[in-house]
This record gives structure tokens, C-alpha cells and sequence, in this order.
């Protein structure tokens, strides 16, 4: 499965954008789907995850409320609708797959990575 990125960009703090990542060479509606991001000297760190098989969705707290992940199987893409974005917000922000079952939080749960797209929010 390769997973492709995008919509990152430059943004004013209060602002918004929604990335989007295109999957191909699998069966996209069997996938469960995550965004993490890692900012300057970070480690990667969760965002949000949506299951493929009833569309659950968990979010950490930093960003409910904010953030909202969603998925187009017809598309075979997974978008994060972010909005009232924050300075601490900036980061590369990468999107990942996997088989299993369920939502996976954590890096090592996810089988597929995006090349990351990067989003910086100014004060």
C-alpha cells in the first residue's frame, strides 16, 4: 500500500486546513487510518485514527474538538479537517494504514506510512 499526503501548508493561528492522503495498491475499505505528527525535535506522536469497519473515530486531547478525521472509501483517501489551528499545532503530519482491527494510538500499530506533509501555523 502506498500512501500519498497533502494539503499542508502555511497558515495564520485561528486558521484552518484539512489534509487529505490518497492510498493505492490495497483494499483501502480494509484499512484502518491514522494521522500522527512530529514537530522540530519531537518525537512522533499520535493525532487521530478511524476504524475501517464502523468509522469509530478517537482523537487525542490536544486536538478534540478541533480536528475531525474522516474517510472516502470511494476515493480511497483520508482527510483531517483541522481547524482553529495553533502556533504548537506545527509539525510534518503524516498518515498511516493498517490491517487490523480496531483504532491503533500508538506508531508500532500501523503497517503503512506517508511520505508527511508539512503544516506550520504562525502567531
Amino acid at each position: 500500500v502506498q500512501l500519498q499526503a497533502s494539503g499542508g501548508g502555511l497558515v495564520q493561528a485561528g486558521g484552518s486546513l484539512r489534509l487529505s492522503c490518497a492510498a493505492s495498491g490495497g483494499t483501502f475499505s480494509s484499512y484502518g487510518m491514522g494521522w500522527f505528527r512530529q514537530a522540530p525535535g519531537k518525537e512522533r506522536e499520535f493525532v487521530t485514527a478511524i476504524s475501517w469497519s464502523d468509522y469509530s473515530t478517537y482523537y487525542a486531547d490536544s486536538v478534540k474538538g478541533r480536528f475531525t478525521i474522516s474517510r472516502d472509501n470511494g476515493l480511497n483517501t483520508v482527510y483531517l479537517q483541522m481547524n482553529s489551528l495553533k502556533p504548537e499545532d506545527t509539525a510534518v503530519y503524516y498518515c498511516a494504514a493498517r490491517r487490523r482491527a480496531g483504532l491503533g494510538l500508538k506508531e508500532s500499530g500501523y503497517d503503512y506510512w506517508g511520505q508527511g506533509t508539512q503544516v506550520t501555523v504562525s502567531s
